[in-house]
């Protein structure tokens, strides 16, 4: 037998073993192994070259596993995707707070001034001068001092010849040159009781993005070549206006060549924690499966099918097979192409499908991060010992962010 078919072995014996340990719980079930999140909490360290690396916290949603996290050396600060969250959280003591979104729920700027320990450990996005103007519009003329980071559009546009230039890249930002950050820098600067504290560079269509093709390999270094040029321009021009206390950049996908930069002091990622099937296939690290959900089998309509219950947790993104979950374990097991992760119901087919029997258990992946733990309210955590903690999620704590 060949070293990958002991390396496949090892794999499904252990996630036998999950399923095993968690046999006692009813399904649908989160289950999250223990030692591949602290190994995978290691490799994002070692990967991130000393700097210190933010959890994005959209990527994990489980409070309790985000603070077990900033306990580990290496780790500083949160990244959140929602205001309100960042509220919730400095509330629960977490002291340095990065929001990755502008933020224009009036209520929850109206949280952050009303309590000086939320401002000061908050840090807000803005892209625009709207983003400001939102902001005193909730809060009040004269409000407390806001410490506030400018997001600058890190997509790739290459042009050839005159052609309009193609966007490579998700659509977040407005600020994508040194004259216009340098005009949001100076809109911030002029206007009272705001502190621009930060930049931040995500890098999507490389950090997100599987390394599947040589056009996507290309992308990713003409990408890395762009950002290492313009990052330093960028914070060339805001530093006439600010006082920069961080540049922020990166994710799961794209630590190595964020931290080779010098201008970047510190690096965000989440999804490199739980390592959804997204992050199977990239050239610069190995995914260490740690996140998982359990389903039970209802039905046997045919022989080669077993229906599980519930199951249709799909990612977000563009509608594709790449956003649906893929069942792992028994081995052999695949989606079918009619009808896909069901809301109440999952048939499964392959070879493995045959032994399945009503009341066995099925255990999939699903094709993002924190997105798994919206549809529950526990995560089960797995110790090498076969220990089950049962923590509650965001949901669980009664808490939706969007």
């Amino acid at each position: 037998m060949g070293a990958g078919a002991c390396h496949a072995d090892r794999v499904s014996d252990h996630r036998e073993r999950l399923v095993e340990a968690t046999a006692h719980l009813d399904a649908p079930l989160a289950l999250l192994d223990k030692d591949a999140l602290e190994r995978n909490a290691d490799d994002l360290v070692r990967r991130a070259a000393g700097l210190p690396v933010r959890v994005a916290t959209k990527s994990v949603r489980v409070r309790s596993v985000i603070e077990r996290t900033l306990t580990r050396s290496g780790f500083g600060g949160v990244m959140t995707y929602s205001l309100a969250e960042s509220v919730w959280l400095a509330d629960h003591g977490v002291q340095d707070i990065l929001l990755a979104y502008p933020a224009v729920q009036a209520s929850a700027i109206r949280d952050l001034v009303a309590q000086e320990h939320r401002r000061a450990a908050i840090t807000v996005m803005v892209d625009s001068v709207e983003s400001l103007e939102v902001i005193i519009a909730a809060a009040g003329a004269g409000h407390p001092p806001i410490s506030v980071c400018l997001d600058i559009d890190c997509s790739l546009r290459p042009g050839v010849l005159g052609v309009r230039p193609v966007h490579l890249g998700v659509r977040r930002s407005p600020v994508r040159t040194p004259r216009a950050a340098r005009a949001v820098a100076r809109a911030v600067e002029d206007r009272p009781g705001f502190e621009l504290s930060g930049l931040m560079f995500y890098d999507a269509q490389v950090a997100g993005l599987p390394d599947t093709s040589p056009a996507v390999r290309w992308v990713k270094r003409a990408s890395d070549a762009d950002l290492l040029e313009r990052r330093h321009e960028i914070v060339a021009a805001v530093g006439e206006h600010a006082q920069l206390r961080f540049v922020n950049a990166g994710g799961t996908g794209s630590l190595e060549a964020c931290a080779a930069d010098p201008v970047v002091t510190e690096l965000t990622a989440g999804s490199g924690l739980f390592m959804p099937t997204l992050f199977d296939r990239y050239d610069a690290f190995e995914a260490r499966p740690a996140a998982y959900f359990a389903l039970d089998v209802v039905r046997r309509p045919a022989r080669s099918v077993a229906t599980c219950f519930a199951g249709g947790y799909i990612a977000s993104g563009s509608a594709s097979a790449s956003r649906q979950p893929s069942p792992v374990w028994p081995e052999g097991l695949e989606l079918t192409g009619t009808e896909g992760a069901g809301e109440v119901q999952t048939p499964v087919t392959g070879r493995a499908a045959r032994d399945l029997r009503v009341g066995d258990r099925v255990l999939f992946r699903h094709a993002k991060a924190g997105e798994m733990c919206e549809r529950f309210d526990e995560l089960s955590i797995v110790g090498s010992d076969g220990h089950v903690e049962t923590v509650p999620t965001y949901r669980g704590e009664g808490r939706n962010f969007g």
